[in-house]
C-alpha cells in the first residue's frame, strides 16, 4: 500500500458481539491510515461505556447524518442487521461518506444494486467485508490451486456450523437472518474465489427440525453448485450443530484442507497432499478486520476501486437468492451469467497482530446468551 499523507476518520454503525469483539479493538492495528472518530447506536448503556472506552463521541441512529458531519467521518463501517444495510448505505452515500458494510450486503439482490447506485451517484466507494481476501491461508489457497500443483481443480466441499442461541439476531428473518445468510455466505464466496468462477446452476435442501429456535429460519442448509467445466462444489451450514468450519478442494493430482477455514482469529491449519506427498502448515493468528479497514481506507485515499466491490456483494445474494428458491420449491434453479470482476490473489495478504479481546457491553457472542 501507498503511504498515505493522512487518516481516513471512521464512524462504526452498530455496536453488537462482532462491532465490539472485533472490528473496535481492529483499529488499534489500522493506525497507518485509519482513525476511529464516532460511534452510532441505539443502546444507551453501549453509548456511554463504549464511548469512554475508545475516546469517542457516540451518537444516535436517530442523529446518523449529523454524526457523520458533525465528526468530519469519511468513511463508515456497518456492523447492522442485514435488513438494515441498504437504509445506512444509502444514508451515509448521500452525504458524501464512503462505505464499508459487512457481509451479506443485503437482503435481497435489489437492495445490493440500491446500494451500488446510491454509492456510484454520489462518487463514493463501497466495499464489502469479506475479509478473508486479505487472509494468508485462503490466498494461499487461491494460488496453490492458480498454480495446477493439485492438478484442475474439480470438487469444493465444505462445512460450516455452529450452535445460534434462542432470541440472537441470526434467527430473525426480518432482519435477514438464516445459515445460509448468516455462514453460508463464507462457503459460497471461498468456491467462487477458489474456483475462480461463478456457478451456472444451484440445487439446496433446508430443514427446520423440531427445535423452536429454527421457527422462522431452517436449522440447516445443503447445496450443491454446478460451475463451468463440469465442477461441482457442495456445503452444508447450520445454527443447530457443533462448531464446524472447513473446506477441502480436490484436483485432479491432489486435495487441499483447510480448518479452521473461516474464523476471524485463531491459527488456521493447511493441508496439502499430493499423492504420498503431504504438506501441513500453521497459519498463525492475525487481525484480519485490521487488514481490511487498512485496504479499504488505501483505496479512499488513492481512489481506487476496491476488489471485494458492491458487486462481489450483489453476485453473492443473487446465488443466495436462488438457493432460497431452490429449497423452497424444491428444484434447481438456473443462473443467469454474471460480470466478470476482479478475484483476491496474494497481492492482497496484509499482516496485522491479532487483537487483543475486550469486554462486551450488552452483547454476546451467536452461541452465547446475553
Amino acid at each position: 500500500m501507498s503511504k498515505p499523507h493522512r487518516k481516513v476518520r471512521y464512524a462504526v454503525v452498530g455496536l453488537g458481539w462482532f462491532a465490539q469483539e472485533a472490528i473496535l479493538p481492529a483499529f488499534a492495528h489500522a493506525t497507518d491510515n485509519a482513525e476511529l472518530a464516532a460511534l452510532v447506536t441505539g443502546d444507551p448503556t453501549k453509548a456511554g461505556e463504549l464511548s469512554k472506552k475508545y475516546k469517542v463521541p457516540t451518537f444516535h441512529y436517530d442523529d446518523y447524518e449529523g454524526a457523520l458531519k458533525k465528526e468530519r467521518v469519511e468513511a463508515v463501517y456497518i456492523a447492522l442487521p442485514n435488513s438494515h444495510h441498504r437504509e445506512y448505505t444509502e444514508r451515509a452515500a448521500k452525504v458524501g461518506v464512503h462505505v464499508l458494510c459487512e457481509k451479506p450486503m443485503a437482503d435481497s439482490s435489489a437492495d445490493c444494486q440500491t446500494m451500488i447506485d446510491a454509492c456510484k451517484n454520489a462518487s463514493v466507494r463501497l466495499m464489502i467485508a469479506y475479509r478473508l481476501h486479505f487472509e494468508a491461508s485462503n490466498l494461499n489457497a487461491v494460488e496453490t490451486i492458480r498454480s495446477g500443483r493439485l492438478g484442475e481443480p474439480r470438487l469444493f466441499n465444505s462445512v460450516f456450523t455452529q450452535q445460534v442461541h434462542e432470541g440472537n439476531i441470526r434467527l430473525d428473518r426480518e432482519l435477514g437472518g438464516g445459515p445460509l445468510e448468516d455462514i453460508g455466505i463464507y462457503c459460497l464466496n471461498a468456491v467462487r474465489y477458489l474456483f475462480r468462477a461463478e456457478p451456472t446452476e444451484v440445487f439446496a435442501s433446508a430443514v427446520h427440525g423440531h427445535d423452536p429456535r429454527f421457527r422462522e429460519v431452517p436449522e440447516t442448509v445443503s447445496a450443491v453448485l454446478r460451475f463451468p467445466d463440469e465442477r461441482l462444489a457442495s456445503f452444508t451450514c447450520g445454527f443447530g450443530e457443533a462448531k464446524v468450519s472447513h473446506y477441502r478442494v480436490v484436483g485432479t493430482k491432489g486435495e487441499l484442507f483447510s480448518e479452521p477455514a473461516y474464523t476471524w482469529h485463531g491459527d488456521i491449519q493447511q493441508t496439502i497432499r499430493i499423492g504420498e506427498d503431504i504438506e501441513e502448515k500453521t497459519f498463525e493468528d492475525r487481525d484480519q478486520v485490521a487488514a481490511e479497514i487498512l485496504y479499504f481506507s488505501d483505496c479512499v485515499l488513492n481512489s481506487k476501486e476496491p476488489e471485494p466491490s458492491g458487486l462481489e456483494g450483489l453476485i453473492d445474494v443473487r446465488i443466495i437468492e436462488a438457493l432460497r428458491t431452490s429449497y423452497q420449491k424444491n428444484t434447481p434453479v438456473h443462473l443467469e451469467p454474471f460480470p466478470s470482476k476482479p478475484r483476491p490473489d496474494t497481492r492482497q495478504e496484509i499482516e496485522r497482530p491479532p487483537a487483543s479481546k475486550p469486554k462486551l457491553v450488552h452483547a454476546a457472542p451467536p452461541g452465547k446468551s446475553g
